[in-house]
């Protein structure tokens, strides 16, 4: 039987410290794939759970992007999606609530949405708060625990 994690479980995931290591930058830069670039960094937060930070961009399209939070529960190979912070590139619908849109978003894991079956991070909104990749990351990295190292808090993607 799959996990369902409660809000309230989902929630403390989200905000428990993650500390990035001091070379958190170069260990998320993008790396080529077919069709897109990629690049995953597992974490483990102060209370020894299991994160994944996933990071997708289209090769083609520059707001066809995708910043992941996955859990990974104990004794398990499996990979819960917490949040996901979307680029603006396709229409999307909340399955349950209905209603469409057409813009940058933020996934968000429910109870709710893992009862009915759908994807755990199915429901999603709208969002202004970014409108590009690394706006979204820093988001990501400002929402949901990251810890910056204090050397490492310049610019997220500086040139080499």
């Amino acid at each position: 039987m799959a996990l369902i994690l409660s809000d309230k479980e989902i929630g403390d995931l989200i905000q428990e410290k993650k500390p990035l290591p001091a070379d958190y930058r170069t260990k998320i830069q993008l790396r080529p794939k077919p069709g897109h670039k990629e690049r995953e960094l597992d974490l483990k937060g102060e209370k020894e759970n299991e994160f994944r930070l996933i990071l997708r961009q289209s090769a083609i399209n520059p707001l066809d992007f995708s910043i992941i939070l996955a859990y990974r529960p104990p004794k398990s190979n499996q990979l819960l999606r917490l949040r996901r912070y979307n680029g603006k590139s396709h229409e999307y619908t909340n399955i349950i609530e209905g209603g469409k849109f057409y813009s940058f978003h933020i996934h968000q894991a429910t109870s709710r949405y893992q009862e009915s079956g759908a994807n755990e991070d199915g429901y999603a909104e709208p969002t202004d708060r970014f409108s590009e990749f690394t706006q979204a990351l820093s988001c990501m990295l400002k929402d949901c625990g990251f810890q910056v190292p204090v050397e490492a808090q310049g610019r997220l993607f500086e040139e080499v």
